[in-house]
């Protein structure tokens, strides 16, 4: 596997993820007014054509394995419910953002969950046919690295 060097820079600047959305109204009601993810562009073309830009805070791309896909879901869900993707946000308070949520519209899939990673997580199905994670850190990165089945690959 190859690395990048620490003295190059990255080559990277931004992920966005492109989500289709039928009912558009709704899906920008539900991330940006419900979950509360600020507007950082919008933009309407021809035909009706609309999009918006919503921050997201810090990108971050997780490969997980079909493994360990399976082995989240158990933890999370009990049961395999997963999409080959599923969108999630950390946030501070996630009972209070899940309960923010299935109000806004979002289907509660399990409720908050502490998982043996340390985090609070809960499972949604959301607008835009998006099934979604809120995840609240219990224990810092570096309390997190000190237990077992933590680390890196490199």
């Amino acid at each position: 596997m190859t690395m990048p060097r620490n003295d190059q820079p990255p080559t990277v600047r931004q992920l966005r993820l492109v989500v289709e959305a039928d009912d558009y109204e709704a899906a920008v009601a539900f991330f940006r007014d419900a979950l509360g993810l600020p507007e950082q562009a919008a933009y309407s073309g021809g035909d009706g054509a609309r999009v918006v830009i919503l921050e997201a805070g810090r990108a971050t791309l997780e490969l997980a394995n079909p493994a360990q896909k399976r082995m989240i879901d158990e933890v999370e869900v009990g049961r395999q419910v997963a999409p080959r993707l599923r969108i999630a946000f950390e946030v501070d308070d996630a009972s209070a953002v899940t309960e923010r949520l299935v109000a806004a519209g979002a289907t509660e899939v399990a409720p908050p969950t502490v998982t043996p990673w340390q985090s609070l997580n809960a499972r949604l199905d959301a607008p835009a046919d998006l099934h979604v994670t809120v995840f609240q850190e219990l224990r810092s990165q570096e309390e997190r690295a000190a237990l077992d089945g933590f680390g890196t690959d490199a």
